[in-house]
């Protein structure tokens, strides 16, 4: 769910911004939580790129068959780019509870990028679809979409 601002703020604004908040969230996320978030801004990258061109195509705006499409996609193409950061620059362990995944797949004798990218699409099926589709309703209700001016 740490990509969720930058979901919505693509969906609504378009890439340029959306790539902006993915990076100042993993910069502000590096600054106070933890370094090791700043080089997954790159993943948020990836984020802001696919929903802001999903979110422009065709009409109807960021709606829910739209966020569907997008987290599916989010959950295969973020671990690509976040698969080789984790075993580059972490040994493929970051602390987080994907790593449970990714030591039980290693431990079944996956190499240790499949058990880094599998576990990554593991936990990015829920967190990423779950975060589009969330944004997708919030944009659904009226009173968001005169707030920002979307109706």
């Amino acid at each position: 769910m740490d990509t969720i601002g930058t979901i919505f703020i693509a969906a609504c604004y378009g890439m340029g911004y959306g790539i902006l908040t993915g990076v100042a969230t993993n910069l502000l996320m590096g600054f106070t939580a933890s370094p090791s978030a700043i080089p997954f801004a790159l993943v948020n990258v990836v984020v802001a790129v696919v929903v802001a061109l999903i979110s422009k195509a065709g009409k109807k705006g960021f709606n829910l068959p739209k966020a569907i499409v997008a987290g599916l996609l989010l959950a295969i193409l973020c671990p690509m780019v976040g698969a080789p950061i984790r075993i580059f620059l972490f040994g493929g362990l970051t602390g987080s509870g994907t790593d449970l995944v990714i030591m039980a797949l290693k431990q079944s004798g996956q190499e240790l990028f499949t058990s880094v990218y599998l576990g990554a699409v593991s936990g990015n099926l829920v967190d990423k679809l779950l975060s589009c589709v969330l944004v997708s309703l919030l944009l659904q209700k009226e009173a968001m979409k005169r707030s920002l001016n979307l109706a």
